[in-house]
């Protein structure tokens, strides 16, 4: 029975010792978790035997525990570096249509050829649906989740349907002579000018310039400015004029919009209808017009709105040099991925070179009843165990799910001073077993000899 016994404790010592050693192999390996060897005495009886006087049978491995303790973080440059404070797990699967689920903590994750982001295995992380434009989630059940994919570009171009222009006008400058016309090409005709690039429906660029002149006007009306705005540089002469020439647009190729006016505070004075200057290319998208020659079109006329996209910031006149305050419009050319960010809540984020900037999925966590339940499978991975529970998914920074870091790594939990003393203790342990085994074969040795 001793012999037994000693056995039981040379091999609880051996399973600590490995234990221990695993732990420290592994203390540079990212979102790896450090075991603990845990065991229970062995104790057999009957119901006919004296328990005043039984002895222990030894001592056996109860579990062998992973510590889901937090990491240190280290940050890095890549974006898609990601860690967790906190609790949850990141979910990935083999392929684009698997539903064979892994978790993970380990977030060295990368863009595979087709542009899906990977783990170091090629295991596709999952994420869940959001809207592009607010990133709110449509469902955390992980049956919805899918692969993340990062795309190159931002789409098919999206032609201007509106200008928004605010900006200050020097109230001191001298308004031209009257009897000198309006030219875009005569720097005395006119008193300020401005441009903004535009976007037709095959996302060619443009440019949209408008032209302010100064009226002269007698106090106390208000002060009153005329607006022109001229297409392109080679549509102040066009090759051909517009089959129904709209009403505002003069034989020199230009359009001009609505005067606008400013009290004697210098504020913009709003009248009916408002000021605006509409440029009518949904009649004008023949390509014998000069205006369009891509053979693309508009399907609404372009406005220049003299007001910011919310409504709030408009023009003014005080006695100040001209300032743009405020210069944007609504179309987009085909972009280029530029840049891509994701939150604390796990929303990747993707800009491209055009402006455009759109929400593309949310990272996907899960969490366990008992985390230690999780069966291991290499790799710093886990599946779902009978003793972990059913996974819940969930989104970063929310409830009891732990916030997701970008450009940071989860390194080991391992505490190398820790498992070095551990590994002179199970060394202790290992040589007093053997030596109890040792007087064990002394001591029957002694018996045998008798004679």
């Amino acid at each position: 029975m001793s012999f037994q016994i000693a056995l039981s404790g040379l091999a609880a010592a051996q399973k600590d010792l490995d234990t221990t050693a695993n732990n420290i192999a592994n203390v540079n390996t990212t979102g790896f978790k450090e075991s603990r060897a845990e065991f229970a005495d062995v104790y057999a009886t009957s119901i006919f035997s004296s328990g005043r006087t039984k002895v222990g049978d030894g001592v056996a491995t109860s579990t062998v525990a992973q510590q889901f303790n937090q990491g240190a973080l280290q940050f890095t440059n890549n974006s898609l570096d990601l860690a967790i404070t906190g609790e949850g797990f990141f979910t990935t699967t083999p392929d684009r249509f698997s539903q064979d689920m892994t978790y993970t903590r380990a977030g060295a994750f990368k863009l595979n050829k087709d542009n899906f982001i990977v783990d170091n295995n090629g295991n596709f992380l999952q994420g869940f649906t959001v809207d592009p434009v607010t990133g709110e989630n449509q469902s955390v059940s992980l049956s919805t989740s899918q692969p993340i994919s990062i795309p190159t570009s931002a789409g098919a171009p999206r032609a201007t349907n509106n200008i928004f222009l605010s900006m200050n006008l020097d109230s001191r400058v001298v308004a031209p002579n009257v009897a000198l016309a309006f030219d875009p090409t005569d720097r005395a005709s006119y008193n300020h000018s401005t441009s903004v690039t535009v976007y037709d429906s095959l996302g060619e660029s443009h440019v949209v310039t408008t032209y302010f002149r100064k009226l002269e006007t007698v106090p106390p009306a208000n002060s009153e400015w005329e607006t022109f705005v001229v297409w392109d540089d080679n549509t102040a002469n066009p090759l051909l004029p517009a089959p129904v020439p709209p009403a505002t647009r003069n034989p020199n190729s230009f359009f001009q919009g609505n005067n606008i006016q400013f009290d004697s505070n210098g504020n913009f004075v709003d009248i009916i209808p408002a000021p605006t200057i509409g440029l009518p290319f949904a009649d004008l998208n023949e390509p014998n017009n000069g205006y369009l020659t891509n053979g693309a079109q508009f399907l609404t006329d372009v406005v220049v709105n003299f007001r910011d996209a919310s409504g709030v910031r408009r023009p003014t006149q005080y006695a100040a040099a001209f300032d743009v305050t405020n210069l944007s419009q609504d179309g987009t050319t085909v972009g280029n991925l530029t840049g891509v960010d994701i939150d604390s809540f796990g929303r990747v984020l993707a800009t491209y070179s055009n402006g455009d900037s759109s929400y593309l999925s949310q990272v996907t966590l899960v969490r366990f009843a008992n985390v230690q339940g999780l069966k291991q499978v290499g790799n710093t991975s886990w599946k779902q165990s009978l003793t972990s529970g059913e996974p819940i998914g969930g989104q970063g920074n929310t409830g009891t799910f732990g916030a997701i870091n970008a450009s940071a790594l989860e390194q080991s939990n391992v505490n190398l001073t820790t498992e070095l003393v551990d590994l002179i203790s199970a060394q202790r342990n290992f040589q007093a077993n053997s030596r109890a085994l040792e007087v064990n074969s002394t001591l029957q040795q002694t018996v045998l000899q008798i004679r």
